[in-house]
């Protein structure tokens, strides 16, 4: 249903943002020339024929052509889709495993002079917006220190069906500017995330009953208490895996990383609907995808849902 709407809303993009054929084709265009291709483009059919016809076409990957770069759109996005795919990758992984270590910290002592630097430094990094943290680590490890690229993918291996910047030094070092700013957001979400859950838990019952048993602290604390508390923070992970997807744009244009969101930017400066709609539906289709993986982690993670899910089966 989801993906129906989102497909909705493109093909509206397609219909009522201006005239395409005028994006396409200059002034000295005549309107025999102009009546052609919108023939040609199928324009002139009825609206609900026009629909099933993107729908279609959207269920197998072809959203038409650029207006701008007179190329296939699925082929810009497979060109673009890996430099955003390792972007957000690596900063998922910092922000997960940072924001659940210091989480942790922060919950575990919660009256330590550490976890109030912890938490003052996260609550700098929800309030200052993601290209303002950009453009300060570009001034101060690019241009003060120079030990890091302000801009650009660096060096990359095209493998056939990947190009990665992950085989190459200048690769490596591209990335960690932009990825540690896009990350920056998630990661202190998710130290405060982690650091209320651990401090919930910690209080109830059963914790309480492993600490008279004799139960080692670390093992209370990694074993028993985090474990139930990662159930809200792979809920939030997995949104801020599409969120990162989403939002990479202003990053991307920061760094001017050649990736998906740099290339939406572009298209709507140029008014390129192709592009514009098949960014919507990819991104659309990113966030179903891991809320239903994230629905199967629930059953792994959680005991309480296999026992009921064999409750009801037996």
């Amino acid at each position: 249903m989801v993906m129906i709407v989102v497909a909705f809303v493109s093909f509206s993009l397609f219909n009522f943002v201006g005239d395409p054929i005028n994006n396409m084709v200059g002034e000295e265009t005549s309107d025999e020339e102009r009546d052609q291709i919108r023939e040609d483009l199928g324009l002139n059919d009825a609206v609900h024929v026009q629909f099933l016809r993107f729908t279609g076409n959207a269920l197998k990957g072809n959203f038409g052509i650029s207006y701008q770069l007179r190329r296939p759109v699925s082929e810009l996005i497979a060109e673009r889709l890996p430099a955003t795919l390792e972007l957000v990758i690596i900063s998922a992984i910092i922000a997960l495993v940072s924001g659940t270590l210091l989480g942790v910290y922060t919950g575990i002592n919660r009256k330590g002079f550490l976890s109030d630097v912890i938490l003052a430094i996260s609550l700098l990094g929800v309030s200052l917006p993601t290209f303002v943290i950009g453009i300060l680590f570009i001034y101060l490890f690019a241009v003060i220190l120079g030990v890091l690229p302000s801009f650009g993918r660096g060096e990359v291996v095209d493998l056939g069906f990947w190009s990665t910047g992950f085989l190459t030094l200048s690769g490596l070092k591209a990335i960690i500017l932009p990825s540690v700013t896009l990350s920056l957001f998630q990661m202190t979400y998710i130290i405060r995330l982690v650091r209320a859950e651990m401090m919930e838990i910690l209080q109830t019952d059963y914790i309480k009953f492993a600490r008279a048993r004799g139960i080692n602290e670390k093992s209370i604390h990694y074993k028993h208490a985090l474990k139930n508390g990662l159930i809200p923070v792979i809920t939030i992970a997995g949104i801020n895996i599409g969120t990162l997807i989403a939002f990479s744009i202003i990053t991307e244009t920061v760094f001017q990383w050649p990736g998906m969101g740099f290339l939406f930017i572009q298209a709507v400066k140029f008014v390129d609907i192709p592009i514009m709609s098949a960014y919507l539906v990819f991104i659309a289709f990113v966030f179903v995808m891991i809320n239903f993986i994230v629905d199967i982690l629930y059953y792994f993670i959680d005991p309480r849902i296999r026992v009921k899910s064999e409750a009801v089966s037996g």
